[in-house]
């Protein structure tokens, strides 16, 4: 993500880690779709600069950014992260979301990759760009959205925050 949060990123040219990558127009949403895979096989989806879903190899959520909130799998939950910015250092606040909070981050992720996922089955999707070249990306990346949307354990084991 941007090191800003106003900062506008060309993820197809920097997102050097997520090989391959591609950026895609779906047509039932506004934004383009960069989606990604580490060599683990991972995989990460930001539709436009905001929502941002960081998976594992498994289909668990690992990390998100969702109305410019940081979200952080501790297995069970998520925690939210506020950054508070001081003069001096920038410090990440963290709360558990809730039962019923975790539901509505749930619903509305998976509203959001199903929409991408119907557009995938229809191949009404169109790769603007993507790295490397002629990648054929769009297959893994259906099977991909189908093991997350289909998976009970949708949180990733706790991310090590000390990484």
């Amino acid at each position: 993500m941007a090191q800003q949060e106003n900062d506008r990123e060309d993820l197809i040219r920097e997102a050097v880690a997520l090989s391959p990558r591609a950026e895609l127009q779906v047509p039932t949403l506004t934004e383009l779709v960069t989606a990604g895979f580490r060599s683990n096989g991972a995989c990460s989806l930001f539709f436009g600069q905001d929502p941002v879903y960081q998976f594992d190899p498994a289909g668990g959520l690992r990390r998100a950014c969702v109305d410019g909130l940081l979200y952080r799998s501790q297995g069970s939950t998520l925690a939210q992260l506020t950054r508070v910015r001081t003069v001096e250092n920038t410090v990440l606040q963290r709360v558990d979301l809730e039962q019923a909070e975790l539901q509505v981050f749930r619903q509305r992720m998976t509203t959001c990759l199903q929409r991408l996922a119907d557009c995938l089955a229809a191949e009404t999707v169109v790769v603007r760009r993507c790295h490397p070249e002629n990648s054929l990306i769009l297959p893994q990346l259906q099977q991909t959205l189908s093991l997350i949307l289909q998976t009970n354990t949708w949180l990733s084991p706790p991310v090590n925050r000390f990484r």
